[in-house]
């Protein structure tokens, strides 16, 4: 099992977003969400649904943004 960052991706009600990426960063991304479905036993998840996903765990871990959200009251 590959230690990956992003845990199951939740089944939840999509919210469709429009965004381009460079096709290298397409391809890693469903290479990312192939390892991902296998590791936890599920279907591969749409790649751009781990968008989501990264971007929360991004800003959940950057501790510069939680500092300055925090002196700024947000």
């Amino acid at each position: 099992m590959a230690k990956l960052k992003l845990g199951p991706i939740a089944d939840d009600k999509p919210v469709k977003v429009m965004v381009e990426l460079p096709a290298a960063l397409h391809r890693d991304l469903a290479a990312y969400a192939e390892i991902l479905g296998r590791d936890a036993g599920q279907r591969p998840a749409d790649p751009p649904r781990l968008i989501v996903a990264m971007l929360e765990r991004f800003i959940a871990t950057d501790r510069g943004f939680a500092r300055s959200k925090r002196s700024e009251g947000g």
